[in-house]
């Protein structure tokens, strides 16, 4: 896989969530109601609320903000009330997409999912279509640049279970979703500058798409990216777009 493709790709994803930050507010909103709803709104005794936390403070989303959303999740109060349905499908050249949703509205959602991926010649697949071509894990990517020998000092200590650097030298820390947040501590403990952390689900092999292709394939991926009832899409095409 070519790094720039993959460091390409990140940084265009940065940018679309810079210029659309309303929308991820929003995302984050139904993610901070939905993971108090179901695990309680005390962060120490919930993970996943953790985890959404972190992610609205990586949205510059102010507290109060985070507080109301947490206390509608708990108090079950409107908008806290939403289904979550996976969708897997298929995009340019067989590329495999799995689609997180929370709705309120699964006819609507389908639909609009169906509709983004025919749209640039792609198609929704049936459960379990492509999900076994991803794994669970946790993730946390150094862009070019970084040492890579500071990185593995930290992150086999730490419980990472691979180390991968590509070939512009950027360097991927994987590990199981439920040593992330010790891991990401002791990144940030060790001052260390990462350009993504998360816990996601990662192909285990990619496909890389240029030309239309890339482009088509990118278009599938930002349409999917606006739907609002789209919470995270994750695919193993590697797009060479700048």
């Amino acid at each position: 896989m070519a790094g720039h493709s993959k460091w390409a790709n990140i940084k265009h994803k940065k940018a679309r969530a810079d210029a659309t930050r309303g929308k991820v507010w929003t995302r984050v909103i139904k993610e901070l109601q939905v993971a108090a709803k179901t695990g309680g709104g005390d962060p120490s005794a919930n993970p996943r609320l953790r985890l959404a936390i972190d992610k609205a403070k990586g949205a510059n989303m102010p507290n109060d903000n985070i507080k109301r959303a947490i206390d509608r999740g708990v108090g079950g109060g409107d908008g806290a009330d939403y289904e979550e349905i996976r969708y897997e499908g298929y995009g340019v050249g067989g590329a495999a997409i799995i689609i997180d949703t929370l709705t309120d509205n699964r006819t609507r959602t389908v639909a609009d999912v169906r509709h983004a991926l025919s749209k640039n010649g792609g198609n929704l697949g049936t459960d379990g279509s492509v999900a076994f071509m991803f794994d669970h894990v946790g993730q946390i990517m150094f862009a070019p640049g970084v040492s890579e020998d500071e990185v593995m000092n930290v992150a086999l200590e730490n419980g990472a279970s691979d180390v991968i650097t590509d070939d512009e030298g950027g360097v991927e820390v994987i590990c199981d979703p439920a040593d992330y947040e010790v891991l990401k501590a002791a990144f940030d403990t060790a001052g260390m500058e990462y350009a993504e952390a998360d816990i996601t689900m990662r192909a285990q092999n990619n496909i890389e798409l240029t030309g239309d292709d890339a482009v088509k394939m990118q278009k599938i991926i930002d349409m999917l990216e606006d739907l609002d009832d789209v919470q995270e899409v994750y695919t193993n095409a590697v797009m060479d777009v700048d």
